[in-house]
């Protein structure tokens, strides 16, 4: 049964070239590692402002809770992002119901559409089910066939990692509705993100699932497919530029070189029911041949760095680390992975932030002359 009827009652980027001008600027003026702290984020943050502007339509009926939010943004001198409440489970609830009586309403409107169509002869059929992957966060980087899907979309479900640029290509009547996840607080799980795919999907609405990156690549685009497939409803994938190739790119770096690299793993970094120890076996991946590049890895990174050296990779392996990586926010620090994990703390940086760990990294016509100097923390401006 649908979601929306299960669940209880309750009351403007840069341009890569530009980009990279700008880098090469930046490098030519010799400066300290600082911390640098952003006034906003290119992606939708929890409880920011721009979920309650985008998605309007479902708190519609709640206007006292939009200005609640845009007077609670605007007096925030530091993030666009409003304090969340200590009991996170409760506010979650509280928002789901919030949205319940729009998302029944516009369930309801696709019902009786779909059961009037074929008295004209359309396809009365179910819906279908877009995966499409946005990369990394630069709109440019986009694929036709994505721009298209999301331009065509009746509703669109996006997480956190999908850029504000890449959603103001949405179409002026389709409906939006975020369903991010970041640590320690879900807007929505992902049996619930399951459920509205299908009821939405079942009415005949075209849905399209908006993912960062790829959503096949720790997207759990899979997931979300096993499960459509396994209800009958079709689903279309549109793959998107990976944040590991985005973002070596956008830095210069080969993820594979003849004589350097012979292969690359993508490896996530989170734990193990969210300890300190990430969930692939160190060992495995210290190959000073191979480039490792680790998804969500800011908290484990201590013990893998640790790991892999303790298991034969050389301490002074080149590495960098990417915040916001191809966005206007972009920052990066280059550091031997030694220092790594230091450098990365006295930047705070901070999620989403990619991590690539190999002899390619020194490539990088960004990677300092000599592996001795100071590690560089470079902003894309």
């Amino acid at each position: 049964m649908a979601l929306v009827y299960k669940l209880p009652s309750l009351s403007s980027s840069s341009s890569s070239s530009s980009s990279a001008q700008n880098l090469k600027h930046f490098l030519s003026i010799p400066k300290t590692i600082c911390s640098l702290h952003f006034k906003s984020s290119p992606f939708t943050e929890k409880h920011s402002i721009e979920i309650y502007q985008r998605d309007h339509w479902l708190y519609k009926d709640q206007p006292e809770l939009y200005q609640h939010q845009s007077s609670s943004s605007s007096s925030s001198s530091s993030s666009s992002s409003c304090p969340l409440p200590s009991d996170k489970e409760s506010i979650r609830q509280n928002d789901i119901a919030l949205q319940l009586p729009e998302l029944r309403k516009l369930l309801q409107v696709l019902k009786e559409k779909r059961e009037n169509c074929g008295k004209n002869g359309e396809n009365c059929g179910p819906g279908n089910v877009y995966l499409v992957g946005t990369g990394p966060g630069d709109p440019e980087l986009l694929t036709l066939k994505a721009v298209r899907a999301i331009q065509k979309a009746d509703l669109l479900l996006y997480d956190r990692l999908v850029s504000n640029d890449v959603l103001d290509l949405v179409g002026p009547d389709a409906r939006l509705l975020y369903v991010g996840k970041t640590a320690g607080y879900h807007s929505r799980t992902q049996e619930e993100i399951h459920e509205l795919l299908l009821s939405f999907a079942e009415a005949g609405a075209t849905v399209v699932r908006l993912k960062g990156g790829d959503p096949l690549v720790f997207g759990r685009g899979g997931e979300e497919m096993d499960f459509l497939q396994q209800q009958g409803i079709q689903v279309k994938v549109i793959p998107g530029i990976t944040a590991a190739s985005g973002i070596a790119a956008e830095l210069g770096i080969p993820l594979t070189h003849r004589g350097v690299a012979n292969s690359v793993r993508f490896l996530t970094g989170h734990s193990r029911k969210g300890g300190t120890d990430p969930l692939f076996v160190a060992e495995n991946a210290a190959d000073p041949d191979s480039t490792l590049v680790v998804y969500m890895g800011l908290a484990t990174l201590p013990s893998l760095a640790l790991k892999l050296m303790h298991h034969g990779l050389p301490p002074d392996t080149p590495a960098a680390a990417v915040e916001r990586g191809t966005t206007p926010q972009q920052r990066v620090v280059f550091a031997e992975l030694k220092d790594l994990t230091d450098e990365i703390a006295s930047a705070e940086l901070v999620s989403p932030t990619l991590i690539v760990i190999g002899k390619v990294v020194a490539l990088s016509p960004f990677w300092p002359h000599s592996s001795k100097e100071e590690s560089c923390l470079m902003e894309v401006v």
